[in-house]
């Protein structure tokens, strides 16, 4: 799954509960009343925040005597990615490993074991028996098994930036007509052939394209918004009324694109000094008073995603699609990496404070996104449907991570 992220200029950041659940809507509406007004996750890296500016997360202290059992050994030499450094350190050093559920994040280790990375291809056996394991067990195997690193850029820094994507719920028809004009298109004849591709608008306009895209029509959408919005996220759930009036569910995933350059509708309001607020609400409400410029905004936007559909079994629909490590990610569980910082199947502990909430816990780097670069760097795959995607478009606060690699 490749997904981009909007960029956004507003400095109040909202925040993720460490008590979050996403497969809990109730919990994750309890979140939402937290969460402070902010921006859209951003497009590009923003400066990483000091440890003094409000809402960092503290530099832990050294822990000294107190280690957890099991981890009294020397420590290993760091290790070094193309983009970051991996600084080892002593359990006691994440912050909330001892209150985490972890049987939450075993379920997305499991599913990365269907598609391992070899140095955690010998853990598999064992991580699956202790899918029914009690918490403090599969704490202990963990000390036993895995060494953590601090996560830090090759200069040192260890803070960096947390966002959230996650996968729209969308009303859609089998065949355009009665308010259904916006298509969602599968890949074109001869892609590939020619890169990059037609624009984006060009794709609505030029004969050739639309030639080339004649009969590749998975499904029509109502709004151009939600379009927009299905294209940055990389993937969606389609509830499809089809030409006999049944309603059937469908996933449409990314399957390419037009090979053309991401560029946020969000930042180009904000350039444009047509807007303060680069939000979706925001963005809205700009549309709904300039209607006759939805075409100019959408095509500030020259990449465009080509999708596939996919049946959507009541297996398939407990997680979402499948991330750039090949394999379905977990809500609340699952995130999005930069792969020249963090191997895909790494479990990683994720630490994220923003000024009202945080959140700590496990997490495996099981996908990537165009905008996901940095060593320090990490999009947090919400869930799917509203709530997901309130949490998705105003989660942008600091961030800190640690690697947990095979001893």
């Amino acid at each position: 799954m490749v997904h981009q992220t909007i960029s956004a200029s507003t400095t109040s950041a909202s925040n993720a509960s460490s008590k979050i659940s996403p497969m809990k809507l109730t919990l994750l509406r309890l979140v939402m009343t937290a969460l402070i007004v902010g921006t859209l996750a951003a497009c590009s890296t923003a400066p990483a925040p000091s440890p003094a500016r409000p809402g960092a997360i503290p530099v832990p202290s050294t822990p000294g005597d107190t280690a957890m059992p099991g981890d009294t050994g020397p420590l290993p030499p760091a290790m070094v990615q193309p983009k970051s450094r991996w600084v080892p350190v002593r359990w006691a050093e994440l912050p909330g490993f001892a209150d985490d559920a972890l049987h939450e994040a075993w379920n997305a280790w499991i599913k990365g074991c269907e598609r391992p990375a070899p140095a955690f291809a010998p853990l598999c056996s064992e991580v699956r028996q202790l899918s029914i394991a009690s918490a403090d067990e599969q704490r202990a195997w963990m000390v036993r098994r895995l060494q953590p690193y601090r996560v830090e850029a090759v200069d040192g820094n260890a803070e960096g930036l947390l966002t959230s994507y996650y996968e729209p719920m969308i009303d859609a028809a089998r065949q355009p007509g009665n308010g259904y004009t916006v298509p969602v298109y599968g890949l074109p004849a001869g892609h590939g052939a020619r890169k990059p591709w037609f624009t984006r608008q060009q794709i609505d306009t030029l004969p050739e394209a639309q030639a080339a895209l004649q009969g590749r029509a998975i499904a029509w959408l109502r709004d151009p918004v939600e379009s927009m919005v299905l294209h940055i996220q990389g993937s969606g759930r389609l509830q499809i009324t089809e030409a006999d009036g049944r309603i059937t569910t469908a996933r449409v995933a990314y399957a390419g694109t037009n090979d053309q350059p991401y560029q946020s509708v969000g930042r180009w309001l904000l350039d444009q000094g047509a807007t303060r607020d680069a939000t979706w609400p925001g963005i809205r409400a700009w549309l709904a008073q300039n209607p006759q410029r939805t075409n100019e905004l959408l095509w500030s936007n020259p990449r465009y995603v080509f999708f596939r559909e996919e049946p959507l079994s009541p297996l398939d629909a407990q997680f979402g699609p499948r991330g750039a490590q090949g394999v379905p990610l977990t809500p609340g569980r699952s995130i999005a990496v930069d792969r020249q910082s963090i191997p895909y199947g790494t479990p990683v502990w994720l630490a994220s404070r923003g000024p009202q909430v945080s959140m700590q816990r496990l997490v495996m780097a099981q996908d990537t996104g165009s905008a996901i670069v940095g060593a320090v760097r990490a999009d947090y795959f919400a869930g799917w449907g509203a709530e997901a995607g309130e949490l998705a478009g105003r989660l942008k606060q600091g961030l800190r991570l640690w690697a947990l690699w095979p001893r």
